[in-house]
Parts: C-alpha cells; sequence; structure tokens
C-alpha cells in the first residue's frame, strides 16, 4: 500500500500525520510511504530524517497514494486532490462536520475518523482522542501556571514561606488526569471532580483530593460521563460558585462528542474567583465550559484569567506528532495487513472508524 502524507493547510495546524519512527516501521511492513516536502518541518522533523526512515519526499503526497494520513481533515482546495476509492485517515469531526462528510462521500473517499475509532481494548493502540488529549492537559497545567501570578509550589525562604498554589481540575478523563499529575510535579495542592465516582481512586492516586459536590453520573460505554439533567446542572453550578474562590487555577475539561460542552462555571462564578485566579477552558472548542470563555482567545475578565485556547496538541507538535503517528500507524496495520489493504465490515473498528465510503469498497 502506497501512503500519501500532505503538508497540513489548516492555520495554527503545527502536527505531522506520520513521523520518520513510523515511516521506517510502515516501511519495513509492506508500506512505501511519501512524505511531500516540508510537511514535518513545523514538527520538527526534516525532510532529510524521512528520507533516512525509507520514505520519498515529494511535491505532491495525493498523487499514486492509495491512503492519505493527515491530521486535520481536507479543506475545499484540497478535496479536488482527492478521487474516488481513496482511503484517508484524519481527525474528521464526524459529529459536528456534517457537510464535510458530505463533500468526501460526493468525492467516494472511504474516510477513517480517528475520533470514531470505538474504545475498546484492542483499539488502544489507536485511540488518538486519548493521545492528544494528553497532550492538551499537560499544556494546560503549564499554561496555568505560567499566567498564575503565584508560585504553585510551597516555597521556604529566608523571607518566610510561600504556601502552594490550589488547582481544581473538573473532569477526570484523559485530559484531566494528565493536568492532575502534571500540577502535582509543579508542587501544587490539587483536587479532582468527576461527576462518575469511579474515577475517584484514580484521582487520589495521583495525590490529589477528589472533591465530592454530590452530583454523580454514571460512566457511558464509551467512557464518557452521561450528560447531566437540567436540574443536577444547576445543582453543581451552584456547588461550584461555593467553592471556587477557594482555588487559584481552575482547569475543566467537561466534553461530551458532537455536543455543546456542558456549562460548569457562570459569569457569577467567575465574579466570585480571588483577583489573579486562572480558568483554564479545555472545552473550549466546543463552547467553553466557563460562560465567559471566548473560544480561541485568552481575555481577562472579573479580574480573572480566562484561557480558551484551542488545538493545545499543535503547540507542542513533535511529541503530539509522534503519539499520533503511532495511532495512525495501528490503524494502518488493521486496515491494511502485511501493507495489502484489507477492509473486513464485520470488524468493530473498521466499521465504526469509517464514516464514508464507496458501493464497491463496502461490497
Amino acid at each position: 500500500m502506497k501512503v500519501g502524507v500532505p503538508l497540513e493547510t489548516t492555520a495554527g495546524e503545527r502536527r505531522v500525520a506520520l513521523v520518520p519512527e513510523t515511516v521506517k516501521r510502515l516501511a519495513g511492513g509492506g508500506f512505501e510511504v511519501s512524505v511531500e516536502r516540508g510537511a514535518g518541518k513545523a514538527a520538527s522533523f526534516p525532510d532529510a530524517s524521512y528520507e533516512e526512515a525509507g520514505a520519498a519526499i515529494v511535491d505532491d503526497a495525493y498523487a499514486d497514494a492509495e491512503a492519505i494520513a493527515k491530521v486535520q481533515g481536507p479543506a475545499e482546495p484540497e478535496l479536488d486532490s482527492l478521487r474516488s476509492g481513496q482511503v484517508l485517515i484524519a481527525f474528521l469531526q464526524p459529529l459536528s462536520d456534517p457537510q464535510g462528510i458530505e463533500r468526501l462521500a460526493g468525492r467516494g473517499v472511504v474516510a477513517f475518523a480517528m475520533e470514531s475509532i470505538p474504545r475498546i481494548t484492542r483499539a488502544q493502540a489507536m485511540d488518538a482522542l486519548s493521545s492528544q488529549s494528553t497532550v492538551s492537559g499537560y499544556k494546560a497545567a503549564l499554561l496555568a501556571a505560567d499566567r498564575l501570578p503565584k508560585f504553585f509550589p510551597m516555597l521556604m525562604t529566608a523571607a518566610g514561606t510561600v504556601p502552594p498554589a490550589k488547582v481544581l481540575v473538573l473532569g477526570a478523563g484523559v485530559a484531566g488526569l494528565q493536568a492532575i499529575a502534571t500540577s502535582r510535579r509543579l508542587g501544587a495542592v490539587v483536587f479532582g471532580f468527576d461527576v462518575r465516582p469511579v474515577v475517584k481512586e484514580q484521582v487520589e492516586s495521583l495525590g490529589a483530593t477528589f472533591l465530592d459536590l454530590g452530583v454523580t453520573g454514571e460512566e457511558t460505554a464509551g467512557g464518557y460521563a452521561r450528560e447531566l439533567t437540567e436540574e443536577e446542572q444547576t445543582r453543581q453550578q451552584q456547588e461550584l460558585e461555593a467553592r471556587l474562590p477557594d482555588y487559584d487555577v481552575v482547569i475543566t475539561t467537561a466534553l461530551i462528542p458532537g455536543r455543546p460542552a456542558p456549562r460548569l462555571i457562570p459569569a457569577s462564578a467567575v465574579a466570585a474567583m480571588r483577583p489573579g485566579s486562572v480558568i483554564v477552558d479545555l472545552a473550549a472548542e466546543a463552547g467553553g465550559n466557563c460562560e465567559l470563555t471566548e473560544p480561541g482567545a485568552e481575555v481577562v475578565r472579573e479580574d480573572v484569567t480566562i484561557i480558551g485556547l484551542t488545538n493545545l496538541p499543535s503547540t507542542m507538535p513533535s511529541h503530539a506528532s509522534q503519539l499520533y503517528s503511532r495511532n495512525v500507524f495501528a490503524l494502518l496495520q488493521h486496515l491494511a495487513p502485511e501493507g495489502e489493504l484489507a477492509l473486513d465490515w464485520d470488524d468493530e473498528i473498521t466499521s465504526s472508524a469509517c464514516v464514508t465510503r464507496t458501493e464497491e469498497v463496502a461490497a
């Protein structure tokens, strides 16, 4: 199978779908890889490193490729480069961008969305949502430490003792747990909250204290928390509003696939926080967990810094690309054992991840 890796064209996207490490493994497993010139430069992977790994450096990664590996879905100009029957692997936002999926279907592309990989044991190596959430959670803690006008750790100096910062992480999924772990490493006193009581042990295993707000919800089959009722959301907001003044930093990570982010922090709760406090909203791309979050921006409201930056993994492109590349490698191996495309539509991974396919391929 010939795999093409184009240069990402989405504004601000610095990741690359395959890195030299995985290109070398693919080349040894029956795949041919073509990388567009400069595709890995922003992630610190020069063309020479791809050539050493066995890839061909080309001006057009779409030509002659049976499969295209990308990070972001193709923009309008890129659609013309895709042809019927060609396999596409990328983040395609099937739940929030149905028009984009329709355009791919119209081109006859066999598209696999990395968001749609089922959360089952044998698909863990392909779980790009988790790998990129790890990067987001780590970066969120660093952003909070940078913007907070206080030290994170306790310091004992000749001028006296400085108490540690208090950090609250809302949501104990992959991003939340990484934010907890990183904040702990930086020396803060950390608390974690999640409506799923099952994650309490995980929060405490990282050295944080589990915050009980008296609002609980069961875990869905995909590992997400079920959406709370309106009454439960109101009670949760009231409890948080009463507790938030105790914290210097709040990192929010609550997301429900294909839905607007649940509103956890109303404007009144922000107003009650200490001046200089920081909120890092990792749900900004879906509207934000905080009422005052501005997606893609960093603002100060009520003397509180609210960071709503999106696509945080792209701000750490080298390791984010390395992790994503391993996810893509695992999926390619699954779809094309020994380098030969063999799509088994009775397989849960293949059928769940595929969002468009031609009649010929479907048969």
